[in-house]
Parts: structure tokens; C-alpha cells; sequence
């Protein structure tokens, strides 16, 4: 064990040079603290022992917001002397306090290595033993984090077969949390395994062992991500690797169960990656529209502003129907409406095209009922002067075509629409030729607003 493990699990120890002050009848030695400490005296009377972990917690805390790792471990030398506490719950909570705090210092301080972290981590284990699952998984994440693969999954084998009498029914939920990182990891040798066998010729010797290797490997994954994802949560990565490999082996409906289940059950909570998930996999699947149309219409009632918005768009406005056309046109302003998205130049082109459309097609209305509650606040928030003239700076063409929409909700007298077109831009004058074409006898307003 290094020099520095030592420092900070070691029992506090009187040392020549160092100054130590008793804080508590309980016996608690505090070294270079007492200007410290001195803080929390009130009154004139002695520091008890509740008084004085909790003026070193706080300094712990101070350290780490100030990134002082070499003090922070000094502190936490003291702090170990609340596993002593003689109230109960204290002393119960203790060890995952000092585990949290603990991991933190030695993952940032310059002095601590692999080696460092792992002593910690088994003494950790043995001493808050209701966390064993806990930092079992947290010291296998930070091996994973090392590259260290092997030694994170033999760390998560000796988890996964941990019991500690009639208390481990209760950690169920940390096994299986266990046994899915085990699954990550064995879905990780796995599509190493896929990539090699796509170099392999099929009637290669190599190609039938590298498949049966892969057989084996997807078994054991199956097995271990199978019981976390039936488990109500967020389980992005697990669920997507297991679906990888059941669409790879042809299970195409176990693959739709599971995204369908992980996308649609009430228990589960709103998700908007479930619904992108099997949105993906219904359009490999080639789905009929209106499968696709419904996994979208949930996915954009969460996120209005997801890049998927855009897609969703263009199946709405390819639809027969009117209702979808006309949400195609809600869509856009909805995606607008985010000031993330308010540079999509994308956004904006669909947006003037389809508003030209949309008149044209002699549906006014839908375009009034869009832009009647936008119509106090996006003329500030698009089409300010300030607007038109930092969009031209940066880009032109984004401000062509937020020139265009301006000019159709708001008339050719509006700032953004009249800077722009002052500017003289060929692109423009070509699109506002066209416009006057399609659009001049289904404006939205009074032109020369």
C-alpha cells in the first residue's frame, strides 16, 4: 500500500512536530485544526464531539468545492473518528459519508493511483458493509474508467455472488444493477467479436469458432441485462446493446417487445431516448407511416426541440391526411419556439417553404392559429433589428430565409424583412420574387405593417 493510502486510513496517531488538540471527552484528536476549530467554540465552552465532526465535515466540503485535495485528505484523516459516534444513526451513516467524500478526494489527488483506490475501496467494503454493493460497482466504474476491463469485471464477479444474511433481499435492485454492468461489459467483447468476424471470410474455419464465441458471449449478456431492464428506471445503454445483439441474431420480435415495453409501460418513467429507440427500429424494420407518425407524435409532445423534429416534419408533410399537414406546420413553429434552435437554418427553410404551401393550399387558418400566440412575443425574439443585423453578419442565408417568414407573418414592412432586403442579396431578391408570386394574395397581415 502507498505512502499516501497510508496517510489516509491510517488511525490518527500523535506525531513529533504536530500539533494536536483534545476536542471531546470521547478522546477525538484532531491534528492542524485548532485555528479551525477554534470557530465552532461558543460561549466560551468545550467543543463536544458532534460539534467538532461537524466543523471538520464542513472544512472537508470547503476543500473540495476549492479543489484542495491535499487538504482535503488531511481533514479526512480526523474525520474517520466518526465511526466512533455514539449516536446510532450517525455512525450508521458514516461509512457511505466517508465513502463519498473519500472516493472524490483520491480520484482527484495528485498523489493517488489504482492501487491507492482499490485499498480504500476494500476497506470501505468491509467497514460499511450494507455499501459493499455500492462501492463494489463504483471502484469497477473507475477501473472501467482506467481501461482496466478485466479487473472491473473480476471486481463485479465477487460483487454479484456477495450475500450478507436476510439484508441482501433488499439490495436485489444493486445486484441486478451488478449483473447489467457485467452484461455491458460482455456486450463489449462481443461487438469486438462482430467487428472481427466481419473480416472473416464465411467458409473460413476462424469464422465458425469466431461465431460460436459470439453465441456464447450473447448468452451471458442476455442473462445478466435481462432482469435490470423489466426493473421500472432509465436504462438507456443496457437496452440498447441487448436489442443490438437480438436484431444481429434475428429476433426482430423479441428486439420490438422490448423497446415497445421500455417505450409504452406506464411504470416506467417518461423517457424521450425509449421513443427514439424504437422509432429507429421501426424505420430499419420499414414501418408503415403511421407507425412511425405515432412514436414521433409522443416523442415530440416530450421534446418539442429534438433533432428528430425535423424528420417528423417531413413524414407529416408527405402525409395524405389533413390533420398530419397540419401538424407538420404546428412541428415547425413549436421547434422555433426554443431559443436553441432559433440558428437552424434548416428549420427556418422548411418553415418558409411550407408556409408558402400552406397558403397556397388555401389554409390561412392554420397559419393564424400558429402565429396568433407568437405574434407578442417572436417579433422581439426573431425579428428585432438586432436580429436582422447579427444573422447577416454571421450568416447570410439564415437571414434570407427568416427574412422570407417575416415578411409572410408579419408583411414587408417589418425591420428584419427591410434591413435584409436593403442589403441587395441575390438569393433574396430571387426568393422574395417567388413569394410575391405564391403568397401576395394569402398574407396573414396588412403588408405594409
Amino acid at each position: 500500500m502507498s505512502a499516501f493510502s497510508d496517510e489516509l486510513l491510517s488511525p490518527v496517531a500523535e506525531a513529533e512536530g504536530v500539533e494536536t488538540s483534545v476536542l471531546s471527552g470521547t478522546g477525538m484528536y484532531i491534528p492542524w485544526l485548532r485555528k479551525q476549530m477554534d470557530m465552532v467554540v461558543t460561549g466560551g465552552k468545550k467543543k463536544d464531539f458532534a460539534q467538532t465532526t461537524s466543523a471538520c465535515l464542513a472544512l472537508i466540503q470547503e476543500a473540495l468545492l476549492k479543489h484542495q485535495w491535499q487538504k482535503a485528505a488531511e481533514y479526512m484523516h480526523s474525520y474517520f473518528q466518526t465511526l466512533e459516534d455514539t449516536d446510532t444513526n450517525k455512525r450508521q451513516a458514516a461509512p457511505e459519508i466517508i465513502w463519498r467524500l473519500g472516493s472524490e478526494i483520491l480520484y482527484y489527488h495528485p498523489k493517488s493511483n489504482v492501487e491507492t483506490f482499490g485499498t480504500f475501496a476494500d476497506r470501505m467494503k468491509n467497514i460499511g458493509v450494507m455499501n459493499y454493493l455500492k462501492i463494489s460497482l463504483q471502484h469497477a466504474l473507475y477501473l472501467l474508467h482506467h481501461g482496466m476491463l478485466e479487473d472491473a469485471n473480476r471486481n463485479l464477479s465477487q460483487a454479484e455472488t456477495w450475500r450478507y444474511g436476510e439484508k441482501s433481499s433488499s439490495q436485489e435492485i444493486l445486484i441486478n444493477f451488478i449483473q447489467a454492468y457485467k452484461g455491458l461489459l460482455q456486450y463489449y467483447t462481443w461487438s469486438k467479436k462482430k467487428m472481427e468476424l466481419s473480416k472473416l471470410d464465411e467458409d473460413d474455419y476462424a469464422y465458425s469458432t469466431a461465431t460460436q464465441n459470439m453465441l456464447n458471449h450473447s448468452w451471458k449478456t442476455s442473462v445478466n441485462l435481462s432482469a435490470l431492464i423489466k426493473v421500472p428506471g432509465v436504462w438507456d445503454p443496457f437496452v440498447k446493446s441487448y436489442v443490438e445483439m437480438l436484431e444481429f441474431y434475428g429476433d426482430q420480435d423479441g428486439a420490438r417487445e422490448i423497446l415497445t415495453n421500455y417505450a409504452y409501460d406506464e411504470k416506467f418513467p417518461a423517457n424521450p431516448n425509449a421513443h427514439v429507440y424504437l422509432y429507429n427500429f421501426l424505420k430499419r424494420e420499414k414501418a408503415p407511416r403511421d407507425k412511425l407518425i405515432s412514436v414521433l407524435k409522443i416523442l415530440y409532445q416530450i421534446v418539442p426541440s429534438h433533432q428528430l423534429m425535423l424528420e417528423f416534419h417531413r413524414i407529416l408533410r408527405s402525409s395524405d391526411k389533413e390533420e398530419h399537414r397540419k401538424l407538420g406546420l404546428e412541428v415547425l413553429f413549436a421547434i422555433l419556439d426554443f431559443s436553441g434552435c432559433t440558428k437552424n437554418i434548416t428549420a427556418w427553410k422548411y418553415l418558409a417553404k411550407y408556409l408558402k404551401e400552406t397558403l397556397m393550399g388555401h389554409h390561412l387558418a392554420w397559419v393564424q392559429e400558429e402565429w396568433n400566440s407568437r405574434k407578442n412575443w417572436w417579433p422581439n425574439f426573431h425579428f428585432s433589428y438586432f436580429w436582422a443585423k447579427s444573422d447577416w453578419m454571421e450568416d447570410k442565408a439564415l437571414a434570407c430565409e427568416k427574412a422570407l417568414v417575416a415578411g409572410i407573418l408579419l408583411g414587408k414592412g417589418c425591420r428584419y424583412f427591410r434591413y435584409v432586403s436593403k442589403q441587395g442579396h441575390q438569393i433574396l431578391r430571387k426568393k422574395i420574387k417567388q413569394m410575391n408570386k405564391s403568397v401576395k394574395r394569402h398574407s396573414i397581415v396588412n403588408p405594409g405593417l
